[in-house]
Order: C-alpha cells, then structure tokens, then sequence
C-alpha cells in the first residue's frame, strides 16, 4: 500500500487543530501538526502535499517560515496555503509576496477547508518536484 498522503499544518490554535484534523480524516489525509519554524521546516521535507499556515501564530514568525520554504528547493514547490484574520489586508499581501499560493481570510478557510483539503487528497493531484 503506498504511503498515505499528508499534511502539514503549522499552528497553535487548538480549535483550528481540531478542524483540520477532522476535514483530514475524512478526506483521507494524514496531519502533521507543529508549532515550531524549526519543526514546519524538517517536516515540510517529508513532502507533504500540502503545507497550512497561520499568519497569525504567535509562536513563530510566519512570513520567515513562507520565505524560506519558497527559497529550499526540496520545499519551494509544496503548495502553501496561510490564513489570516480578515482585517489584516498588509499581512495577506506580504505573505503572497513573500511566496505563500493561496491567503484565504479565517472564516473562508475555515467554511471552505473539507473543499481545500480534498483537492489535496485526490489521486490526480501530484506536486511538480
């Protein structure tokens, strides 16, 4: 059987744990979750389909996190997706800037995450490393 595909999720905040721990399961997708730049940077070589960020994780500075995945070639092709409070328009684009895919306000990552963690989970979905 081959690996199962996975996730990695950097964050703190458990309520949001929770859910993406959930909308994983049900698509199939096995969840990695840290709190740490150190910890995101060593799992994201594991190559997770997928890497879930933040923007306002007090434990790390996100937009440090986003600029040296994007500039690790084992890691600059795993799709980034950062979510932010709706409020913070300066945040959202420096960290499309700094190289994050995909900065969706909490609310619209949170309503749409069973949407975005399938796309993640489908066979035909393939990262280009």
């Amino acid at each position: 059987m081959p690996n199962k595909k996975k996730i990695v999720a950097i964050l703190s905040d458990l309520m949001f744990i929770a859910k993406i721990q959930e909308a994983a399961k049900r698509v199939g997708l096995e969840t990695v979750f840290v709190k740490t730049e150190q910890d995101a940077l060593e799992k994201a070589k594991d190559n997770p389909a997928v890497i879930i960020l933040d923007l306002n994780a007090n434990n790390l500075e996100p937009l440090d996190v986003i600029e040296k995945l994007k500039a690790n070639d084992a890691t600059s092709k795993i799709s980034l997706v950062g979510y932010v409070s709706h409020v913070q328009a300066d945040l959202k684009m420096a960290a499309q800037q700094k190289g994050c895919d995909v900065v969706l306000a909490r609310s619209a990552f949170s309503q749409n995450l069973p949407t975005i963690l399938r796309r993640y989970a489908e066979p035909a979905y393939e990262t280009n490393r």
